[in-house]
């Protein structure tokens, strides 16, 4: 799978040095979002969040977000999951070529958000690990919108 190095405007919007914001990162490129945009509806969401012993801290744009956080503003935003891989069932799909369908997405993988476009990896690193990187599902635009 192809590699395009792209921040999601994080640079663009003034923000400096690194930070763990890949979810961020991967909403604003498939979006088309700016990112201080996707920066503030995540940090927003986070707010609402309970803090509970699963979750004992909020999450945060520039830290991590929690799964719940990310399904609310996805489904917010229009965008439908589709899950890749159940427990206990393996890994069918890696992040490489054929294996994802076209299209903007914003794909899971093992404690990271990823950007796919037609096809291309768009991040700041490639997170591929040679095409061998398990998809847990991603989001896609869903149809009727």
């Amino acid at each position: 799978m192809r590699f395009q190095h792209n921040d999601g405007g994080r640079s663009a919007a003034g923000y400096k040095g690194k930070t763990g914001d890949c979810t961020c990162r991967a909403i604003a490129i498939a979006t088309k979002l700016p990112y201080a945009y996707v920066y503030m509806l995540l940090n927003e969401s986070a707010k609402e969040q309970r803090i509970t012993k699963r979750q004992p801290k909020r999450g945060s744009a520039r830290t991590g977000i929690y799964r719940t956080t990310i399904r609310q503003i996805m489904e917010m935003l229009g965008w439908k999951w589709t899950p890749t891989m159940q427990i206990g069932s393996g890994c069918k799909v890696h992040l490489r070529d054929g294996e994802l369908p076209r299209g903007r997405l914003v794909v899971s993988v093992s404690k990271h958000m990823v950007a796919v476009v037609d096809g291309v990896i768009q991040d700041t690193h490639d997170p591929s690990r040679r095409g061998t990187r398990c998809v847990y599902g991603y989001w896609a635009r869903a149809m009727n919108r």
